[in-house]
């Protein structure tokens, strides 16, 4: 198995064979919520117009998403969990736009498949790789913004490398060392508004889910993430 740890757009340029794109904070911890509150599907799109034109033409789609981790205007929700978990999902679609998560789904070219990286499905993730004997894996860190790299996509990535050389990791002390580093925004509250600090402890419950976040082009051309079960 070869596996490669890459980061951010240009990584996602250059990621090949099963493409995991990785965002714990918080892009594919709100879209394993959505799937979890019983979503039926997710578009993923990097460009703020083209949500508003799906959104336009299927005023029941759910919008969710930001920029500099602000919730955009007119949209039904932030790229927050805890905001995410509130609202009816059941048989719903999920059009979502992040400054990092998506911008990595969009521009993956060269991947065979791809799948939504989080802690939440971190377990599933690997499982879901060594049961389909998977042997070109390509970890995608998007960091902040797609900009600069981020110890919670870093620690995600490094955590399924461990599960698929099944080798041990001190996952729980490494997560407690996010709440002062890339998480402290989380914890401060002059920026709780954007950041609510339930969001931290969501997106680090790792391996509570045992499905993974997977794209899928749908019958219509346009492609999804969807819940798979593993």
């Amino acid at each position: 198995m070869k596996i490669k740890i890459l980061h951010m757009v240009d990584g996602a340029k250059k990621a090949t064979g099963t493409t995991v794109v990785i965002d714990v904070f918080r892009a594919f911890s709100v879209e394993a919520y959505c799937l979890f509150m019983g979503a039926e599907k997710i578009i993923p799109v990097g460009d703020v117009k083209l949500a508003y034109d799906f959104k336009e033409k299927n005023p029941d789609y759910i919008l969710a998403g930001e920029r500099h981790g602000k919730i955009l205007p007119g949209f039904d929700c932030g790229n927050s969990p805890s905001e995410i978990v509130k609202l009816d999902l059941k048989g719903k679609t999920v059009i979502h736009t992040t400054s990092a998560g998506t911008q990595g789904i969009v521009n993956a070219d060269g991947a065979d498949e791809i799948i939504g990286g989080s802690l939440l499905c971190a377990k599933a993730i690997a499982n879901y790789i060594k049961k389909t004997d998977k042997k070109d894996i390509s970890l995608v860190c998007m960091g902040l913004e797609a900009v600069s790299q981020t110890e919670e996509d870093n620690l995600c990535a490094n955590y399924i490398k461990s599960l698929l050389l099944e080798c041990e990791t001190d996952l729980q002390s490494e997560i407690e060392n996010l709440k002062t580093t890339s998480g402290a925004k989380f914890f401060d509250k002059a920026q709780n508004e954007v950041f609510p600090e339930a969001d931290f402890h969501m997106c680090v419950e790792y391996d509570k889910f045992d499905f993974i976040v997977k794209l899928e082009k749908g019958e219509d051309g346009i492609s999804y993430m969807r819940k798979y079960n593993v």
